[in-house]
Protein backbone atom coordinates (compact mmCIF):
# COMPACT_ATOMS: atom_id res chain seq x y z
CA UNK A 1 0.00 0.00 0.00
CA UNK A 2 1.53 3.41 -1.05
CA UNK A 3 1.88 6.36 1.38
CA UNK A 4 -1.04 8.73 2.39
CA UNK A 5 0.25 12.15 3.22
CA UNK A 6 -2.03 14.88 3.79
CA UNK A 7 -0.04 18.38 3.52
CA UNK A 8 0.10 21.00 6.34
CA UNK A 9 1.09 24.06 5.50
CA UNK A 10 2.15 25.64 2.32
CA UNK A 11 5.55 26.38 3.49
CA UNK A 12 6.45 22.43 5.12
CA UNK A 13 4.78 19.44 6.54
CA UNK A 14 2.43 16.61 5.93
CA UNK A 15 1.15 13.70 7.75
CA UNK A 16 2.02 10.17 6.86
CA UNK A 17 -0.19 7.42 6.55
CA UNK A 18 -0.10 3.71 5.87
CA UNK A 19 3.19 2.56 7.67
CA UNK A 20 3.87 0.78 10.62
CA UNK A 21 7.57 2.22 11.65
CA UNK A 22 7.70 -0.51 13.72
CA UNK A 23 8.07 -3.09 11.25
CA UNK A 24 11.50 -3.30 9.40
CA UNK A 25 11.74 -0.83 6.10
CA UNK A 26 11.34 -2.11 2.38
CA UNK A 27 13.44 0.13 -0.18
CA UNK A 28 9.96 0.98 -1.81
CA UNK A 29 8.91 2.46 1.48
CA UNK A 30 11.99 3.61 2.54
CA UNK A 31 11.96 5.49 -0.93
CA UNK A 32 8.43 7.17 -0.95
CA UNK A 33 9.64 8.57 2.68
CA UNK A 34 12.94 9.87 1.40
CA UNK A 35 11.04 11.64 -1.67
CA UNK A 36 8.10 12.76 0.74
CA UNK A 37 11.18 14.35 3.11
CA UNK A 38 12.71 16.21 0.20
CA UNK A 39 9.08 17.50 -0.64
CA UNK A 40 7.59 18.42 2.86
CA UNK A 41 10.82 18.78 4.83
CA UNK A 42 9.17 17.67 8.32
CA UNK A 43 7.16 14.23 8.49
CA UNK A 44 4.51 13.30 11.49
CA UNK A 45 3.13 9.83 11.76
CA UNK A 46 0.33 9.24 14.23
CA UNK A 47 -0.10 6.12 16.25
CA UNK A 48 3.38 4.19 15.89
CA UNK A 49 4.39 3.24 19.70
CA UNK A 50 7.96 2.77 18.72
CA UNK A 51 10.80 1.20 21.08
CA UNK A 52 13.80 3.14 20.74
CA UNK A 53 15.61 0.36 19.67
CA UNK A 54 12.61 0.08 16.53
CA UNK A 55 13.49 4.05 16.14
CA UNK A 56 17.25 3.42 16.18
CA UNK A 57 16.79 0.80 13.53
CA UNK A 58 14.46 3.55 10.94
CA UNK A 59 16.62 6.33 11.63
CA UNK A 60 20.05 4.07 10.29
CA UNK A 61 18.14 3.01 7.05
CA UNK A 62 19.41 6.67 6.39
CA UNK A 63 22.26 7.13 7.45
CA UNK A 64 24.90 6.68 10.26
CA UNK A 65 23.84 7.73 13.50
CA UNK A 66 25.19 10.48 15.69
CA UNK A 67 25.56 10.33 19.25
CA UNK A 68 24.77 13.36 21.46
CA UNK A 69 28.11 14.59 23.79
CA UNK A 70 25.80 15.89 26.07
CA UNK A 71 22.68 14.59 26.18
CA UNK A 72 22.43 11.43 27.78
CA UNK A 73 21.68 8.05 25.61
CA UNK A 74 19.09 5.63 26.20
CA UNK A 75 20.09 2.38 28.00
CA UNK A 76 18.70 0.31 25.28
CA UNK A 77 20.19 1.97 22.37
CA UNK A 78 22.98 4.73 22.67
CA UNK A 79 22.36 6.43 19.71
CA UNK A 80 19.16 7.81 20.79
CA UNK A 81 19.35 10.33 23.27
CA UNK A 82 17.35 11.20 25.84
CA UNK A 83 15.66 14.78 26.23
CA UNK A 84 13.98 14.32 29.75
CA UNK A 85 12.92 17.92 31.74
CA UNK A 86 13.78 15.79 34.73
CA UNK A 87 17.18 15.02 33.90
CA UNK A 88 18.19 18.63 32.26
CA UNK A 89 16.47 22.03 31.87
CA UNK A 90 16.00 22.08 28.42
CA UNK A 91 15.01 25.42 28.08
CA UNK A 92 18.24 25.64 25.49
CA UNK A 93 15.85 23.71 22.99
CA UNK A 94 13.26 26.80 23.42
CA UNK A 95 15.00 28.82 20.90
CA UNK A 96 15.02 28.26 17.09
CA UNK A 97 17.45 25.92 16.01
CA UNK A 98 19.35 23.80 13.27
CA UNK A 99 20.45 20.54 15.36
CA UNK A 100 24.20 20.09 15.93
CA UNK A 101 25.62 23.04 13.24
CA UNK A 102 28.78 23.00 15.73
CA UNK A 103 30.36 20.12 14.06
CA UNK A 104 31.85 19.99 10.55
CA UNK A 105 28.74 18.02 9.07
CA UNK A 106 25.95 18.54 11.13
CA UNK A 107 22.84 16.34 10.80
CA UNK A 108 20.83 15.52 7.42
CA UNK A 109 17.99 14.69 9.56
CA UNK A 110 16.53 13.54 12.65
CA UNK A 111 13.46 11.18 14.42
CA UNK A 112 12.04 12.34 17.40
CA UNK A 113 9.75 9.98 19.22
CA UNK A 114 7.16 11.23 21.99
CA UNK A 115 7.86 9.59 25.41
CA UNK A 116 6.44 11.31 28.26
CA UNK A 117 4.07 14.03 27.46
CA UNK A 118 2.96 16.77 29.35
CA UNK A 119 -1.37 17.39 29.72
CA UNK A 120 -1.45 20.02 27.09
CA UNK A 121 1.33 22.65 26.06
CA UNK A 122 5.01 21.17 24.63
CA UNK A 123 4.00 21.93 21.33
CA UNK A 124 7.16 22.15 18.23
CA UNK A 125 7.22 24.22 15.50
CA UNK A 126 9.16 23.53 12.40
CA UNK A 127 9.93 26.35 9.71
CA UNK A 128 11.18 25.79 6.48
CA UNK A 129 14.97 27.80 5.39
CA UNK A 130 14.41 27.45 1.91
CA UNK A 131 10.62 29.38 2.40
CA UNK A 132 12.73 32.29 4.17
CA UNK A 133 15.65 32.63 1.64
CA UNK A 134 13.17 32.69 -1.39
CA UNK A 135 11.17 35.46 0.35
CA UNK A 136 14.38 37.61 0.74
CA UNK A 137 14.78 40.61 -1.66
CA UNK A 138 17.47 39.59 -4.51
CA UNK A 139 19.97 42.54 -3.28
CA UNK A 140 20.02 41.02 0.30
CA UNK A 141 20.73 37.47 -1.22
CA UNK A 142 23.38 39.00 -3.06
CA UNK A 143 24.84 40.35 -0.21
CA UNK A 144 24.33 36.92 1.59
CA UNK A 145 25.51 34.86 -0.65
CA UNK A 146 29.54 34.28 -0.71
CA UNK A 147 29.22 34.99 3.45
CA UNK A 148 30.43 32.46 6.77
CA UNK A 149 28.90 32.83 9.58
CA UNK A 150 30.65 30.91 12.78
CA UNK A 151 28.45 28.13 14.76
CA UNK A 152 29.66 27.86 18.49
CA UNK A 153 28.51 24.56 20.96
CA UNK A 154 28.78 27.06 24.32
CA UNK A 155 26.17 29.45 22.51
CA UNK A 156 23.15 26.59 23.45
CA UNK A 157 25.72 24.69 26.01
CA UNK A 158 27.12 27.16 28.32
CA UNK A 159 29.23 25.33 30.90
CA UNK A 160 27.16 27.59 34.05
CA UNK A 161 24.31 25.14 32.93
CA UNK A 162 25.67 21.87 31.55
CA UNK A 163 28.60 21.66 34.15
CA UNK A 164 27.26 21.41 37.30
CA UNK A 165 28.53 18.19 38.83
CA UNK A 166 32.19 17.09 38.29
CA UNK A 167 31.31 14.57 35.52
CA UNK A 168 29.34 17.13 33.31
CA UNK A 169 32.22 19.65 33.99
CA UNK A 170 34.64 16.97 32.58
CA UNK A 171 32.11 16.01 29.52
CA UNK A 172 31.28 19.73 28.54
CA UNK A 173 35.33 20.11 28.33
CA UNK A 174 35.99 17.57 26.39
CA UNK A 175 33.11 18.70 23.63
CA UNK A 176 34.84 21.99 24.00
CA UNK A 177 38.13 20.65 22.98
CA UNK A 178 36.63 18.25 20.21
CA UNK A 179 34.38 20.84 18.61
CA UNK A 180 35.94 24.37 18.54
CA UNK A 181 34.35 27.15 16.71
CA UNK A 182 33.42 26.27 12.84
CA UNK A 183 32.09 28.20 10.04
CA UNK A 184 29.56 27.46 7.92
CA UNK A 185 28.25 29.59 4.54
CA UNK A 186 25.12 31.55 5.58
CA UNK A 187 23.23 30.10 2.37
CA UNK A 188 23.13 26.48 2.10
CA UNK A 189 22.80 24.40 -0.77
CA UNK A 190 20.87 21.55 -0.40
CA UNK A 191 22.90 17.97 -1.53
CA UNK A 192 19.91 16.74 -3.10
CA UNK A 193 17.32 19.00 -4.09
CA UNK A 194 19.94 21.81 -5.48
CA UNK A 195 17.39 24.38 -3.46
CA UNK A 196 18.80 27.27 -1.43
CA UNK A 197 18.37 28.23 2.31
CA UNK A 198 19.51 30.54 4.92
CA UNK A 199 21.77 28.25 7.28
CA UNK A 200 22.10 30.13 10.16
CA UNK A 201 20.10 29.54 13.85
CA UNK A 202 19.93 31.16 17.03
CA UNK A 203 20.59 28.19 18.57
CA UNK A 204 24.56 27.99 17.53
CA UNK A 205 25.48 31.24 14.97
CA UNK A 206 27.29 33.73 16.74
CA UNK A 207 28.45 36.04 14.01
CA UNK A 208 29.05 36.46 10.42
CA UNK A 209 32.69 36.50 9.54
CA UNK A 210 32.87 39.31 6.85
CA UNK A 211 31.24 42.25 8.51
CA UNK A 212 32.00 43.95 11.52
CA UNK A 213 30.54 42.98 14.40
CA UNK A 214 27.58 45.56 14.82
CA UNK A 215 26.91 44.93 11.19
CA UNK A 216 26.90 41.08 11.76
CA UNK A 217 25.41 41.77 14.97
CA UNK A 218 22.42 43.92 13.42
CA UNK A 219 21.84 40.77 10.11
CA UNK A 220 21.66 37.95 12.10
CA UNK A 221 18.99 40.05 14.48
CA UNK A 222 17.02 40.19 11.07
CA UNK A 223 17.46 36.88 9.76
CA UNK A 224 16.88 34.97 13.15
CA UNK A 225 13.60 36.75 12.94
CA UNK A 226 12.88 36.60 9.65
CA UNK A 227 13.35 32.75 9.67
CA UNK A 228 10.54 32.86 12.60
CA UNK A 229 7.84 34.35 10.20
CA UNK A 230 4.79 32.31 11.14
CA UNK A 231 3.76 31.75 7.22
CA UNK A 232 7.05 30.07 7.12
CA UNK A 233 6.85 27.23 10.16
CA UNK A 234 3.88 24.77 11.01
CA UNK A 235 3.52 23.50 14.57
CA UNK A 236 2.59 19.94 15.85
CA UNK A 237 0.80 18.92 18.91
CA UNK A 238 2.53 16.29 20.00
CA UNK A 239 -0.07 12.89 20.92
CA UNK A 240 1.18 9.20 22.32
CA UNK A 241 2.53 7.61 19.25
CA UNK A 242 3.47 10.28 17.36
CA UNK A 243 7.16 10.63 15.24
CA UNK A 244 8.24 13.26 13.65
CA UNK A 245 11.26 13.01 11.04
CA UNK A 246 12.98 15.96 9.84
CA UNK A 247 15.24 17.49 7.19
CA UNK A 248 18.14 19.28 9.28
CA UNK A 249 19.52 20.63 6.26
CA UNK A 250 16.57 22.88 5.82
CA UNK A 251 14.46 23.72 8.95
CA UNK A 252 15.46 24.94 12.00
CA UNK A 253 12.79 24.45 14.85
CA UNK A 254 11.10 25.69 18.64
CA UNK A 255 10.32 23.45 20.99
CA UNK A 256 7.90 25.69 23.51
CA UNK A 257 8.45 25.56 27.04
CA UNK A 258 5.24 26.30 28.40
CA UNK A 259 4.29 23.08 29.97
CA UNK A 260 6.82 23.15 33.62
CA UNK A 261 6.33 21.88 36.01
CA UNK A 262 4.98 19.36 33.92
CA UNK A 263 7.45 16.23 33.21
CA UNK A 264 8.04 15.52 29.56
CA UNK A 265 10.38 13.34 27.51
CA UNK A 266 11.44 12.76 23.73
CA UNK A 267 13.63 10.72 22.42
CA UNK A 268 15.85 11.61 19.31
CA UNK A 269 17.75 9.58 16.87
CA UNK A 270 20.17 11.92 14.61
CA UNK A 271 21.32 11.19 11.00
CA UNK A 272 24.85 12.46 10.28
CA UNK A 273 24.90 14.89 7.09
CA UNK A 274 27.57 16.27 4.98
CA UNK A 275 29.85 19.33 4.78
CA UNK A 276 27.26 22.65 4.15
CA UNK A 277 28.39 24.16 0.72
Amino acid sequence: MSLKLTRLSPALGAIVENIDLAQPLDEEKQQQIRQALLEHQVLFFRKQHITQVQQRDFAARFGDLHIHPIYPQHPDARQIMVLDTERYDLKDNAIWHTDVTFIETPPAAAVLAAGLLPEYGGDTLWASSFAAWDALSARLKTLLEGLTATHDFTKTFPLKRFGLTAEDRERWEQTRRDNPPLSHPVVRTHPETGRKGLFVNAGFTTEINELPEEESAALLSFLFAHQARPEFTVRWRWEAGDVAFWDNRSTSHYAVDDYRPAHRVMYRATILGDRPF
